[in-house]
């Protein structure tokens, strides 16, 4: 597979090792499915409108994610792999990175109590997907209205995190320490004095 690269675009590396991944998922499900891949690719031309086609699906993959999720379809499915379940295998792939599946993510993030930066995350992308998508939003919405919502910010972090990015909670701030200075008997008296001239009393 050749493509030329669009102007302005720069990730001429990342795209070069996408594409030798893509090769190697094909390669593997040429090993894998023997008599079906041949029967679903009949001929080279056909093939490579499909590879071209899964690069640009892929694209928001890194190539060792995309290479997992080959494995993870291989050894979950005994029928040659859609391009929708290789979508959902990559996604499935992301968790090898100690990311919660996006469901148990939903679940945590809707079930934490406030103040929602002194809880326990499993992972800092959940806490980042609920801030996004709204802490009031996801407590007071049906899971119908909500769910899409979180889902397409999780997705975001997901992929961040696949390519490298270390999410970091935000630093909580710390609260002044309590004025433990007292007054005296005299400054008592001094302030009461001029709290009754300000009153007129």
């Amino acid at each position: 597979m050749t493509s030329t690269t669009p102007a302005g675009q720069v990730d001429d590396a990342g795209r070069k090792n996408r594409i030798e991944a893509i090769n190697q998922v094909f390669a593997l499900f040429r090993l894998n499915y023997h008599n079906q891949y041949y029967a679903a690719y009949p001929d080279v031309e056909q093939v490579n409108h499909i590879k071209r086609l899964w690069l640009d699906a892929l694209s928001d993959y890194e190539p060792d994610t995309i290479l997992r999720g080959a494995r993870h379809a291989i050894e979950n499915s005994s029928y040659l792999p859609t391009l929708k379940l290789m979508l959902e295998c990559c996604q499935e792939a992301l968790s090898d990175t100690g990311l919660p599946k996006p469901r148990d993510a939903y679940l945590e993030a809707c079930s934490k109590p406030s103040p929602k930066l002194e809880q326990h995350w499993s992972h800092p992308a959940v806490y980042f997907a609920g801030r996004d998508s709204d802490w009031f939003f996801l407590a007071n919405q049906p899971e119908r209205t909500t769910w899409p919502v979180f889902e397409q910010h999780y997705q975001r972090y997901r992929l961040r995190v696949s390519k490298g990015e270390k999410l970091c909670l935000p630093e909580r701030e710390e609260l002044p320490p309590p004025n433990t200075d007292t007054m005296s008997t005299e400054q008592r008296k001094s302030a009461l004095k001029a709290l009754r001239a300000d009153l007129g009393l």
